[in-house]
């Protein structure tokens, strides 16, 4: 107590935290990390692209992609920032001292308070923001803006605009891209605009009288006024982009849109021009009753013009005489579509299939026989991996590829691969880092097979084979450090007289310890350094490449070895072809690759979806890739790619020099893409039609083969390309209908003095009916004068010729064959039949349809297909036999000479021998039905009984037939309806 006043207790003080401010200096820290982390993580990604276009020789590309996208990050971001930073100054300079009507919230001034303490900062965000937003945006449209800035006349003038080819598909793309632009800076400078006029009281739509002071009115006019022009704009180009908009009936401009729509695009485009200027006008008048009834006046003409007279116009005028009205514009999309897609030159030949051939006709086309390919590339895959693997390491592709090889003093088909490491293939034992990415780092070797021939035992004639490689190919250089199966990266390369680690071959020539090599060539990226060895651990994010003793100061990386990628990196602007195929050119190993240029522009060509064109049922199987999901309606293949496979250089040759979005590619790009006359011969050898390309016209073809307007509007010859009849016996999904895919093939088409290593496929009616309509071929062979010629072989429509489907069934269901393939079939026996490639080529006057059959054991590893039957089709008749030739006799019935070396020299057969084949199969048919019927009644005793006779009839037809081979003297066949063929040679083949 003190003067009487008692004293208030004193407040205890509150103890001071210790380390209060950590929270506080961590957070930013931790930002900082953060910030700094991304990046160089970003800073890694451009660098390492950098090094790795230097190891390729491409330098120029990356600084060309990289410059174009900062140039457009810059100047679009800057642009759209500087806009909306703008705006927003001038709402905030021009608010009002007192708000128009009191704020919706007690602390809604705060936010305005608060932005005007900060605003600095405020500013600086959003400008940061609209630099990324719109920087981001503009850098990825770099193809654009290059194929505009560099573009190449074609030469062509569209008759409708009377403007170049080139126009549409260079300018007018890069023209809507900038209107794009332009309404997102507009859009965000207006809402911008509207924000801050809000927060600082210039614009309150609860205000009972004015909702926007005179300064926002004006701001908002101008910015309205400018989206209204740019929607002009955009009335203006929309009648160039009517020429690849999808009608009704095609791509183009049809009568309706000729007619109605492109003068409504023209009316509304004035329309709009008026009424962007009645909102400039606001900015004097300040009322919005004009630029509001102008609006309107839009809004309605937009119903009226854009919607209803081209409606009333298609249903009243043309619908009543539609094939009439249509019929100009039908023909100018025939004509643009052949155009695009290259198929102005697709002959259509009427050709009179026979059912039957005479031994003249035969005779003719004898020297074709020997070009039939019996070797499935799509089924041998595990014959090659089983036969010729020799480590488990190593790999061939689920599909192998098909080339054109000098075997002797002939050039032959030949299924052709490559052996790959694939580490993932090691035992769990032996995976660890060093032998991952330092010892396992390549391939070694090629692989190939003649496509006409099988050895005794059903598997293929090696034209090259064994490890180290021996063969008929030549000498090359065997190690293949690049491929589709490659490890995702590799540390190769050391000092000069250091010990090599890298295994080259599991022995030496003579057997012994396994061959190890150091890498010698000029691909890869230099990881001696600490600097690279840090990027590429944080590439791959791998501590390894900064902590091996294996990374020495030689040391080389190699990644992005996938050939078709390596490509795409090196020419971004090609699509390259789904399937890169293996060739030995020049004493190496190279992977050759179709590359494409395309556009969705061009001016009344159809429009097809990319990766549905070019879907069969080998398409994303294995190493095959699909195509990306894209429209296109112009393809060319422009460019060919060699990339090879021991140092992974790429070379790209120019291919169609012609083609204008080639040349535009190539000023963009300077001194990237080799002239055409560069092509060595022996790479010109190896060159063959593309793929996906030949896939994409076809499926055009099927309607496009129709030039006359009429037909094409009735439909009336309309074809499709089949299903693979081939898919659902292998056990692929039957409810998913795949196309048949092409076919390379050595064949001879009418007109054509001797036979050319073509790409074929076939098509049927677009109906339910599966008989054959036309048969279709693409020279292939790039030395040859007539290369990318198609003939098409139209079928008579009152003939019955059977197609793939059909074809396919009376094989499976011909007694003959059925009880060649029992022995092969049945339970116990271990095995079943996998049917091949059904083959279709123009033979004597008619259609010869040709399939092999492979026994492939159904358990066990170590399984593979064997070669044991061929079927054959012609006309009515079907025959099987243990060779072509056999076969051929046999459907033909007179003899055929197809040059095939038989498989093996056997005496010929006897009437005994034959007859005993026939009882044993059909003693073992009767104990099959004698144990189903037994199985049925529960009798497990008398089933086991019957299945033991069934084997030893089987073993007897074996023992009986391993020595003989059907008689030739008495030849027969099988009609189209069931009878019994000769009997098979063995289950053996």
């Amino acid at each position: 107590m003190s003067d009487g006043v008692y004293d208030m207790p004193e407040e205890p003080r509150r103890p001071r935290r210790t380390g209060g401010g950590r929270p506080r200096a961590l957070l930013p820290t931790i930002a900082t990390l953060i910030v700094l982390l991304i990046l160089f993580s970003v800073f890694t990604d451009i660098w390492t692209q950098r090094l790795w276009y230097r190891s390729v020789d491409l330098g120029s590309v990356f600084g060309t992609v990289l410059g174009t996208r900062v140039l457009l990050f810059f100047v679009v971001g800057l642009l759209m920032a500087a806009a909306v930073v703008a705006n927003i100054v001038i709402a905030f300079r021009t608010r009002p001292r007192v708000a128009l009507a009191p704020s919706p919230s007690p602390g809604f001034e705060r936010y305005g308070d608060l932005l005007q303490q900060r605003g600095k900062i405020a500013i600086g965000v959003v400008a940061t923001l609209m630099l990324v937003f719109g920087g981001s945006a503009a850098s990825g449209e770099w193809k654009v803006f290059l194929a505009w800035r560099n573009r190449t006349p074609f030469g062509v003038t569209d008759k409708h605009f009377n403007k170049d080819i080139a126009f549409f598909v260079f300018d007018y793309p890069w023209l809507r891209v900038l209107l794009g632009f332009g309404y997102s800076i507009v859009l965000l400078s207006l809402v911008a605009a509207i924000i801050t006029h809000y927060l600082y009281g210039g614009f309150r739509p609860s205000a009972k009288g004015q909702k926007a002071s005179g300064a926002a009115q004006v701001q908002f006019s101008v910015l309205l006024g400018l989206l209204v022009l740019l929607k002009a704009f955009s009335y203006w180009l929309d009648r160039f982009g009517l020429t690849t908009s999808d009608a009704k009936l095609f791509t183009g401009i049809s009568y309706t849109g000729d007619h109605a729509v492109l003068p409504s695009k023209e009316i509304l485009a004035v329309i709009a021009v008026l009424c962007a200027g009645l909102f400039f006008a606001n900015v004097v008048r300040r009322t919005w009753l004009l630029p509001g009834v102008g609006t309107v006046v839009l809004i309605l003409s937009a119903i009226l013009l854009g919607a209803l007279w081209p409606a009333a116009l298609q249903q009243l005028r043309v619908r009543p005489s539609e094939p009439v009205r249509e019929a100009p514009y039908i023909t100018k999309n025939i004509e643009s579509t052949r155009q695009a897609y290259g198929l102005e030159g697709a002959e259509v030949i009427n050709y009179q299939a026979k059912q039957t051939a005479t031994p003249s006709e035969l005779t003719q086309d004898a020297e074709v026989l020997p070009g039939i390919r019996l070797i499935d590339p799509s089924v041998v895959g595990p014959t090659f991996e089983q036969l010729q693997q020799v480590r488990g390491f190593y790999s061939f592709p689920t599909d192998l590829d098909v080339d054109r090889y000098k075997i002797g003093d002939k050039v032959s088909d030949t299924v052709i691969a490559v052996r790959e490491v694939q580490v993932d293939r090691l035992p769990a034992g032996q995976r660890n880092w060093n032998n991952d990415h330092t010892v396992y780092t390549h391939g070694y070797g090629v692989v190939a097979a003649n496509g006409n021939q099988r050895a005794e035992d059903g598997t293929p004639v090696w034209s090259e084979k064994d490890l180290p490689p021996t063969g008929q190919l030549g000498d090359y250089e065997p190690r293949i450090y690049f491929g589709e199966q490659s490890p995702d990266y590799s540390i190769v390369g050391g000092p000069k007289g250091g010990s090599p680690v890298e295994l080259d071959t599991p022995e030496g020539k003579s057997g012994g310890d396994p061959t190890l090599n150091t890498y010698q060539g000029k691909g890869g990226v230099a990881v001696g350094t600490f600097f690279n060895r840090l990027l590429y651990a944080t590439k791959f994010r791998d501590a390894n490449l900064l902590l091996s003793s294996r990374v020495n100061p030689d040391s080389k990386i190699l990644y992005d070895r996938n050939p078709r990628e390596r490509v795409e990196k090196a020419a971004p602007w090609l699509t390259p072809d789904g399937d890169p195929y293996p060739a030995i050119v020049d004493n190496q190993v190279v992977w050759i690759v179709d590359g494409y240029t395309t556009s969705a522009n061009y001016p009344y060509a159809e429009k097809v979806a990319l990766d549905d064109s070019t879907r069969d049922t080998t398409t994303g199987r294995g190493t095959i890739a699909q195509q990306p999901s894209e429209e296109i309606n112009y393809i060319r293949n422009s460019v060919k790619a060699v990339v090879n496979a021991y140092d992974g250089s790429v070379e790209l040759y120019a291919w169609d020099e012609n083609d204008p979005v080639l040349k535009t590619w190539m000023k963009a790009f300077p001194n990237t893409v080799k002239p055409r006359s560069d092509i060595s011969p022996s790479l010109m050898s190896h060159l063959r039609y593309p793929e996906d390309m030949f896939k994409v016209q076809r499926d055009l073809l099927a309607k496009y083969h129709v030039t006359d307007s009429g037909t094409w509007y009735q439909n009336s010859d309309l074809w499709r390309v089949p299903a693979d009849p081939t898919a659902v016996s292998s056990g692929s999904d039957s409810s998913v209908q795949s196309n048949q895919p092409p076919f390379y093939l050595s064949l001879r088409m009418p007109g054509q003095t001797e036979p050319k290593f073509s790409l074929t496929s076939v098509y049927v009616p677009n109906a339910e009916r599966e008989n054959l309509t036309a048969f279709m071929a693409v020279d292939s062979e790039a030395t040859s004068p007539d290369y990318g010629k198609f003939r098409i072989l139209r079928l008579p429509g009152n003939v019955q010729i059977p197609g793939p489907g059909q074809v396919f069934n009376k094989f499976q269901t011909d007694e003959g064959i059925r009880q060649a393939l029992l022995p092969i079939n049945q339970p116990s026996s271990g095995a079943r039949a996998q049917f091949g490639n059904l083959l279709t080529l123009p033979l004597g006057g008619g259609l010869l349809y040709v399939q092999p059959v492979y026994s492939v054991r159904t358990s066990g590893a170590g399984s593979y297909p064997v070669l044991r039957y061929v079927l054959v089709s012609f006309g009515d008749r079907v025959a099987y036999g243990g060779t072509l030739q056999e076969a051929l006799t046999k459907v033909f019935n007179t003899s055929v000479d197809t040059g095939e070396e038989p498989p093996g020299s056997k005496p010929p057969p006897t009437s005994t021998q034959n007859q005993t084949v026939k009882q044993a199969l059909a003693e073992a048919q009767a104990a099959y039905t004698a144990a189903q019927a037994a199985l049925t009644k529960g009798d497990l005793a008398g089933y086991q009984a019957q299945v033991n006779k069934m084997k030893q009839a089987i073993d007897k037809a074996v023992t009986a037939g391993a020595v003989v081979t059907p008689p030739t003297p008495t030849p027969s066949g099988t009609p189209s309806t069931p009878a019994p063929s000769s009997p098979p040679t063995s289950p053996t083949g």
